[in-house]
């Protein structure tokens, strides 16, 4: 006998089923009306997106149809052209753009080239960002995974995802199977890509040997301390550092998806892992220097309510004391987390 509720059928929902029909290999081509339907639809209700991608999970899972994934790419690249935030950034985690598209690059899939080509656009076009509050990291991560296993991208004159987008048509005129009808709410981005001459590529390379003396510095100031007792001067020094290597590795990002060179892209490559690396790093410490003071802080309170129980105060008479009675009683200055805290309830 089974227990508990059964999980909701990826075709089961409204969005699910149109996602389904929409997609089917007896269709001849892309019904683009009904794609268009299925957007307005996402963008209409609350859990569009998610039935949406939970539906398109489902028809790219494991499937060896080649006319289902050619419609079921059609349909994604029309969504993420125009749905929403709360769409695209589904689809633009790990779990969709890594485990299900980056995973039909598979030789057992066999799939031709012109939708193997599709896919590794998308996912370069994605990494680029998007207009509006989509968060791309992980697609990003995908895209540099990519080229670090030397996967070739399409050039940017044969990608076109995204690059053309116009107003969808008024309801008179239907849309030819042709050419397909798009309208844009948020406009997937098609910055140029640029082949860096060799004064273009002095420069930068100067900037990165900057960014790897920050990084040597930085790691060098995380090694040398010890959370709860730092160097004042040091921390100020890696405060500013963070910053600097936030903003480093921010152009570097930006510049992997519109450099063409290749041994420039490798060298990106490399110091953008090294910048992981020393941030997680001052991120780890970070924690652990709050986890101290946290600490240090249970402890002091724990030593004072400690010496007023020596004093025989019972225990619940003890909240009625003010701070000021009890910082004269203990004749010594409290930690300024407890007068933070007293603050706040005085």
């Amino acid at each position: 006998m089974a227990f508990g509720k059964a999980p909701r059928d990826a075709f089961g929902t409204a969005v699910g089923s149109l996602v389904e029909r929409a997609t089917l290999g007896s269709l001849q081509t892309e019904e683009w009306g009904q794609f268009l339907h299925i957007c307005d639809l996402i963008n209409a209700t609350e859990e569009g997106p998610k039935d949406a991608v939970k539906a398109l999970k489902k028809k790219l899972s494991k499937n060896c149809n080649h006319k289902e994934i050619r419609l079921t790419l059609s349909l994604l690249e029309m969504c993420m052209e125009n749905c929403g935030p709360r769409f695209q950034s589904l689809v633009v985690k790990k779990d969709f753009c890594k485990d299900k598209l980056v995973k039909l690059l598979n030789p057992r899939y066999n799939l031709p080239i012109d939708m193997q080509e599709k896919i590794l656009t998308f996912i370069m076009v994605w990494a680029r960002g998007f207009q509006g509050m989509v968060d791309v990291s992980e697609v990003k991560e995908v895209y540099l995974e990519l080229l670090k296993k030397g996967v070739e991208f399409p050039s940017s004159d044969t990608s076109s995802v995204g690059s053309k987008i116009s107003p969808r048509p008024c309801a008179k005129s239907s849309p030819s199977p042709a050419s397909p009808a798009k309208r844009s709410l948020l406009p997937l981005p098609t910055g140029p890509t640029l082949l860096l001459t060799p004064e273009q590529i002095g420069k930068l390379y100067s900037e990165l040997d900057m960014a790897k003396i920050n990084v040597r510095v930085m790691s060098s100031i995380l090694k040398e301390n010890v959370p709860g007792s730092e160097n004042p001067d040091d921390m100020n020094l890696l405060q500013k550092l963070y910053k600097t290597c936030r903003m480093m590795q921010e152009r570097i990002m930006e510049l992997l998806v519109t450099v063409e060179n290749e041994d420039v892209i490798v060298e990106l490559i490399q110091v953008n892992e090294d910048l992981n690396n020393v941030l997680l790093g001052h991120e780890r410490f970070s924690r652990n220097r709050v986890r101290f003071l946290e600490n240090q802080r249970i402890q002091r309170e724990r030593e004072e309510m400690a010496y007023l129980h020596t004093l025989k105060i019972k225990p619940g008479l003890i909240h009625q004391f003010t701070h000021s009675w009890i910082q004269q009683l203990l004749q010594k200055p409290i930690s300024p987390y407890l007068q933070l805290k007293h603050k706040a309830i005085v």
